[in-house]
């Protein structure tokens, strides 16, 4: 079996030494940006791949498997079902336009289950990470989700992935019938911050239709480590994901 815990403070270590890559960085050729011609709503930036190069350095030199946005999954030394899971930079449209959070995101899954999760929170400088077997952290301070027990009460993030179908009636409905019961509404451009309020008992519920796996597998395994619940539907790497504290699951 993996060390955990050692594998944890790689990762810790590699997304703050990125993160504070990014941070310190004056080229303009990490906020160089283009939109994709297969997903026109989608938009890639050169921190994308200058801190996905630096990330999948460090990493692979543990042996695993990594699963990433830009590269896709590249194999290790070690053929094993457990597997690092990194987004280099969620809310890659909040950096590139100075619009809202940004994170560097890295996970550690064995198959469909989330064993811990690390993400560097750039906009505050917050290092945040967990897991169901070590619990959730911000900076070493422990964080739990919320005890609201009613949606009229509670506050939803939630977004529209760049596969969100605007043109069906059905997604439309579902998006309408997944919120509207809620008391708040927050979409804030980053799946990972997301799911970090979530964590901390910010926000309540998270929940995205056709989202990618690296955009959320660090912020679910925070959850679970701070006493939320988790449910993934996931296709190859696209999943339909629903997080929340304890009492808000009924949606699951």
């Amino acid at each position: 079996m993996p060390d955990f815990d050692k594998l944890l403070e790689l990762s810790k270590h590699v997304a703050v030494k990125a993160g504070d890559k990014l941070l310190k960085a004056n080229d303009s050729d990490y906020k160089k940006h283009k939109y994709s011609i297969s997903l026109p709503k989608e938009i890639k930036s050169g921190a994308d791949s200058i801190l996905e190069k630096y990330i999948l350095h460090k990493l692979l030199q543990a042996g695993f498997p990594v699963l990433t946005e830009e590269t896709g999954l590249v194999n290790g030394e070690i053929k094993s079902k457990y597997m690092f899971i990194v987004d280099p930079l969620d809310g890659t449209y909040n950096f590139v336009k100075n619009l809202g959070p940004y994170a560097v995101s890295i996970a550690f899954w064995k198959d469909k289950k989330p064993i811990f999760g690390v993400i560097y929170d750039l906009t505050d400088r917050n290092l945040y990470w967990g897991g169901d077997y070590v619990g959730a952290y911000c900076n070493d301070q422990p964080i739990s989700v919320s005890d609201t027990k009613y949606q009229s009460e509670a506050a939803i993030c939630t977004g529209f992935p760049v596969r969100f179908d605007v043109d069906s009636d059905n997604e439309r409905k579902f998006f309408w019938n997944l919120v509207s019961s809620f008391s708040k509404i927050r979409m804030l451009g980053s799946a990972a911050i997301s799911l970090i309020n979530v964590a901390k008992g910010s926000a309540d519920v998270y929940s995205e239709q056709n989202i990618m796996l690296w955009d959320v597998a660090a912020g679910l395994a925070i959850v679970e480590g701070a006493g939320g619940q988790i449910n993934i539907n996931m296709t190859d790497y696209m999943l339909n994901a629903y997080a929340s504290n304890k009492h808000l699951t009924e949606l699951i």
